[in-house]
């Protein structure tokens, strides 16, 4: 008997791990190779050279230290691409997207001196997508080319 307990408790075990493993997790964080403004601004750069537009900055620093709150460096950055907004918008369907709207990348420091970047991730978003060539699938990746030559 308590064989036959052990083994549930291993396969019910490995079970779990396996489903863990197989589902993507819905956010992703990577080290930059630069500092804080230079991220920030790269992003920029590489983002407006490959038909990205910055919307807005909000600066989380600066709005909590007006509430008397202090908090390392970290900036949401809001980017647009107007031809994958129409490609995803323009049908009925695929309005409910617009809840990820407009893309955001979250670019923060951390305690250990090191610039961080993180959003959305893309594997968490194609389970969704189911592996179709669309435009969010196109934007997603677009935007990953561009964080690549950012990241470590």
């Amino acid at each position: 008997m308590n064989k036959f307990l052990l083994v549930i408790v291993v396969l019910f075990s490995l079970n779990l791990f396996a489903q863990q493993k197989s589902t993507p997790t819905f956010l992703i964080e990577n080290e930059s190779k630069y500092n804080f403004m230079e991220t920030v601004d790269s992003l920029n750069k590489l983002g407006n050279q490959n038909g990205w537009k910055m919307i807005t900055i909000h600066d989380l620093q600066k709005s909590l230290k007006k509430n008397g709150k202090e908090v390392l460096s970290i900036n949401i950055i809001e980017f647009c691409n107007p031809e994958y907004s129409y490609a995803v918008l323009k049908e009925d369907i695929s309005k409910q997207v617009s809840a990820l709207m407009p893309c955001r990348i979250s670019v923060y420091e951390k305690s250990d001196g090191r610039t961080y970047i993180s959003r959305i991730n893309p594997e968490f978003l194609s389970v969704y997508n189911n592996g179709e060539d669309t435009a969010m699938a196109k934007a997603i990746s677009d935007i990953e080319d561009i964080l690549s030559r950012l990241l470590k």
